[in-house]
């Protein structure tokens, strides 16, 4: 893969290994490892709280919903890190059990954590809040496979850096508008950037459409000592 110059200076991890200095040490195994135990052990936590759940008095009463930190590359794209727009860093588990508690439904559909409070209101027979961004995932719980889902996902990574993903393509466009454009149905490790491929510019300006118009400048409070390219907009923020 090629990577964009911008994308290169927005995601640097510099104080994190590459999977090439990995290799030449003979660790990649062992780091593997060590992430999947983590997720082992959590797993074994989650599972701890859903028996006591079971055994109380409010097993049949109580929504639950399970979500995670975002993402994280080990190995992939040569880097071992999760400050990424790319897809294996901005996606995410989400888990939702509603009163019905019907098992084995599984949607594909693009959602937001920002979907969980408007879900949990819908649920709960409680008045939407019109402030809201998110969307209600209720029309998903009753039918994963529901063909009228007109949302999509989107990430940020800063200031006008912005993931859009629907089922079928991502879009990354950074500050620069420069852009990288996967079709994730076809490669979904994001390996060939079709931004230059004839063929995809409806689907480019379609993505491209869902970027908000408004964004919110950084906080002069936040610190992120990532790499140069954050230092420098932090530091011209102050």
């Amino acid at each position: 893969m090629t990577y964009l110059h911008i994308a290169k200076q927005v995601t640097d991890v510099p104080q994190m290994p590459t999977t090439d200095w990995l290799i030449e040490t003979n660790q990649w195994k062992d780091v593997v490892q060590a992430y999947l135990a983590c997720i082992n052990f959590v797993d074994a936590q989650v599972g701890k709280v859903i028996d006591a759940l079971k055994q109380s008095d409010y097993a049949n009463n109580t929504i639950v919903v399970l979500w995670s930190d975002h993402g994280y590359h080990l190995g992939e794209k040569n880097r071992f890190a999760k400050q990424a727009l790319w897809e294996r860093d901005t996606r995410t588990v989400l888990i939702i059990k509603d009163l019905s508690a019907l098992p084995g439904r599984v949607s594909n559909k693009p959602v937001q954590l920002l979907d969980i409070y408007p879900t949990l209101v819908d649920l709960s027979g409680l008045p939407a809040n019109e402030r809201n961004e998110g969307h209600s995932l209720l029309p998903l719980l009753e039918n994963a496979n529901a063909t009228d889902w007109p949302y999509v996902a989107i990430s940020s990574f800063g200031r006008n850096n912005i993931a859009i993903t629907d089922e079928t393509y991502r879009l990354i466009q950074y500050e620069d508008n420069s852009i990288e454009f996967y079709d994730i149905s076809k490669d979904p490790n994001e390996w060939k950037n079709l931004s230059q491929s004839e063929g995809y510019e409806i689907e480019i300006n379609r993505l491209r459409g869902f970027i908000p118009k408004e964004q919110s400048h950084l906080s002069k409070y936040s610190r992120f000592n990532l790499n140069d390219y954050w230092r420098k907009i932090f530091n011209s923020n102050n």
